[in-house]
């Protein structure tokens, strides 16, 4: 076979790892889970527990009976491992391809881009998850004098569900929204200008800022559903790549496909916010 180079673990390793740079939704969800599963099918209950009341006692009765002991609320979540993505591609007359080079490197990095771009979007349309807030009822038209009152509109709704700012927030937005973000930081001319040159990740206080074009739309593409939260708002498993090499009976060509197999689902809505906005 022209892939004599191919081997499927060596190629499932290598897109695994490229997924994990390129996804950026994915990389703030919580992945504690991941080896709980391994196929379709799979499912991991995922526990939660209220919080215990805190309560006085005054010094002077430090040796009377305190109350009863109290019963917690619980919570289960049940994640499903049911999302599957699959390539399946030829490259004909491969041996002369192969001459030039770097083939190999170049079809893992194209399928690693094509899989975290799917697995990234996936996780963006969680925003419009029912158990998740909107920031308003509507969307709020932003614009360059507006967007940091937006931000802090999101930070103190998190901070009213008790979130730590120190916990590690992340606010993900679209192009659009990062281009008008950037102009109010000129425009303040604060500390963290230097920054944003790179165009891909800033800071607005303790919040991280990352940009992604897998931003959920509404609205017939009009709204964006941006969403700011915790690392542990959303759980999320990639447990497994798979790929294998073949030659197709009806084609002189030599083929790849294989698949990702993944699931999300939002476990903590109350750390999660979707800043919903519109443009002028």
């Amino acid at each position: 076979m022209a892939y004599s180079n191919f081997i499927p673990a060596v190629w499932s390793e290598s897109i695994n790892r490229e997924l994990e740079r390129a996804c950026v939704f994915a990389e703030d969800c919580n992945r504690q889970y991941e080896g709980l599963v391994s196929k379709k099918g799979d499912s991991v209950h995922i526990l939660g527990v209220g919080k215990p009341t805190i309560k006085s006692l005054e010094r002077e009765n430090a040796s009377s009976e305190i109350d009863d002991a109290e019963e917690i609320d619980d919570t289960s979540v049940i994640l499903g491992i049911n999302q599957i993505r699959y390539f399946n591609y030829k490259v004909g007359d491969i041996d002369k391809a192969q001459a030039i080079g770097g083939l190999m490197d170049t079809l893992s990095e194209e399928t690693s881009e094509g899989l975290a771009n799917e697995i990234d979007k996936y996780i963006g349309e969680m925003a419009l998850d029912e158990d998740v807030s909107k920031l308003s009822e509507s969307a709020t038209l932003v614009t360059k004098d507006n967007i940091l009152s937006i931000l802090d509109d999101a930070i103190q709704a998190l901070q009213e569900n008790d979130v730590s700012m120190a916990s590690g927030v992340t606010v993900t937005v679209s192009p659009r929204f990062y281009k008008l973000f950037k102009q109010a930081y000129a425009s303040n001319a604060t500390a963290n200008t230097d920054a944003l040159k790179n165009g891909k990740v800033g800071m607005y206080g303790n919040v991280t800022v990352k940009i992604s074009n897998n931003v959920a739309k509404s609205d017939g593409g009009a709204v964006d559903n941006i969403m700011m939260k915790t690392k542990r708002a959303i759980a999320f498993v990639n447990p497994l790549t798979h790929t294998e090499a073949y030659r197709p009976e009806k084609s002189f060509a030599d083929a790849v496909k294989g698949y990702a197999l993944f699931d999300g689902k939002v476990v903590r809505p109350k750390e999660i916010i979707n800043i919903n906005v519109k443009y002028a």
